[in-house]
């Protein structure tokens, strides 16, 4: 157990393709890119925020 090869990579993608359907990936990744992006906007948000200003904002 440990790395995936080429053979089951390959299996992955078959079978993802099955279940979704070819027209249904494009929207899936779209999804989830969108979703990553707006997960590392809030981690940056939350970095630059100084703790006085969170501190205000939980208070609200």
């Amino acid at each position: 157990m440990g790395r995936l090869g080429l053979t089951e990579i390959l299996v992955i993608v078959g079978i993802v393709i099955l279940l979704f359907g070819g027209k249904k990936i494009p929207e899936l990744m779209k999804g989830l890119g969108s979703g990553i992006k707006e997960f590392k906007n809030a981690a940056k948000d939350d970095q630059t925020t100084p703790p006085a200003k969170k501190e205000e904002e939980e208070t609200k």
